[in-house]
């Protein structure tokens, strides 16, 4: 989506695109929503893809993600129900489990696997894909892996809770550090009528998805039901009021790069020629 149609006329963000996810499939066959990624919003810069997955059936997400590469980009999982355990080519283990996050940066290329830790039951939670810059995408790979109990969350006497995963809200900072783009990363529950001002970087990019009730967003307070992501104008603040039932979203922002895309699969690079020389290193082993 073009920086022009992001231009907002005063301070306050306004909702300029609404979008809905289409079901798709990844790894060796989890059914999910891709909500970025897909013709109606291919990518918001810096945001390269975002997918909500979400079964209480375990044959949707039995078969995991298995050993699969990654170059040039960061990988952001973030667990709302289920166990999920990870593990990559360079020694790194640990489990996902309900409220962590993983912020893994791919850097110049890791094999790295997503298997659950459960037969059935339910299995929640969103994965977004965040681009580097040119001068990142060859840094070391290394993860963040961030347990529940160690992500702060903002509870407010009228209801309103927000977890902060990544960035500051109201004076606390959330526990991944040292991101490329200076990424906010929200998780905010809305009570019925109560409302969220969200201060945001005023040039960066952003975007709230609604995964439970509804929420009212932005400047002229549009009504965003639940499976919707409102992709917000520029601006240096968003409104969030709970709809008639109460609502919960995530809200992301982040820096955009306004660098050339060149993506095939697991690989995101600024030139066809890196994405061939990553396919060559990772064909030739020399991913590690």
């Amino acid at each position: 989506m073009g920086q022009a149609r992001l231009q907002s006329a005063g301070s306050e963000r306004r909702v300029v695109a609404t979008i809905r996810g289409r079901a798709a499939s990844d790894g060796a066959g989890v059914k999910l929503t891709r909500i970025i990624g897909q013709p109606g919003l291919p990518d918001l810069d810096p945001f390269l893809m975002l997918d909500e997955f979400g079964s209480d059936r375990g044959a949707d997400y039995i078969a995991g993600f298995p050993d699969h590469p990654h170059r040039g980009f960061e990988t952001v999982t973030y667990m709302l129900a289920g166990r999920m355990r990870h593990g990559d080519n360079q020694g790194n283990v640990g489990l996902l489990r309900p409220g962590s996050v993983q912020w893994m940066t791919a850097g110049r290329g890791i094999i790295h696997s997503e298997m659950p830790e459960q037969e059935d039951g339910l299995m929640q939670g969103f994965q977004l894909w965040v681009n580097l810059p040119a001068k990142d995408k060859m840094v070391k790979p290394r993860y963040q892996d961030i347990d529940p109990e160690n992500i702060p969350v903002v509870e407010r006497a009228d209801g309103v809770t927000v977890k902060v995963l990544v960035g500051s809200f109201d004076g606390v900072t959330g526990p991944v550090t040292n991101v490329a783009t200076d990424p906010l990363y929200l998780d905010i529950t809305l009570p019925a009528g109560r409302t969220a001002i969200v201060p945001v970087e005023a040039e960066h990019n952003a975007f709230a998805y609604v995964f439970e009730g509804q929420a009212r967003i932005g400047a002229e307070a549009q009504m965003v039901e639940r499976g919707q992501l409102a992709v917000l104008s520029l601006g240096e603040s968003a409104a969030f009021e709970g709809g008639p039932a109460g609502g919960r979203l995530i809200l992301v922002a982040g820096r955009p790069l306004r660098e050339p895309v060149a993506k095939y699969g697991p690989f995101v690079m600024n030139t066809p020629e890196e994405i061939r020389q990553a396919i060559a290193d990772y064909q030739a082993g020399r991913f590690v």
